[in-house]
């Protein structure tokens, strides 16, 4: 029976700091993955400004085409 008792806590020693480790890295795996998720977001966001310029931009530039472009049929 102490043999026993002696090999309980042998296990109870080495099994509890294991649980520790294991649970700290799941911890920093969880804040990893969020911070990889707010970093995803922050690209989204900056792709849709980006989107949104360039569209205003091509308005723009076609704007600029069809006021331009009756002065180029009476040159024919």
């Amino acid at each position: 029976m102490g043999e026993f008792a002696g090999l309980i806590a042998i296990i109870m020693v080495f099994t509890i700091p294991i649980v520790a480790i294991v649970g700290g890295l799941s911890v920093q795996k969880t804040k990893l993955r969020a911070k990889m998720v707010k970093d995803e977001l922050e690209l989204e966001k900056l792709k849709h400004q980006n989107y949104l310029i360039e569209t205003e931009k091509m308005r723009l530039e076609l704007e600029k085409i069809q006021l331009e472009s009756p002065k180029n049929d009476f040159k024919l």
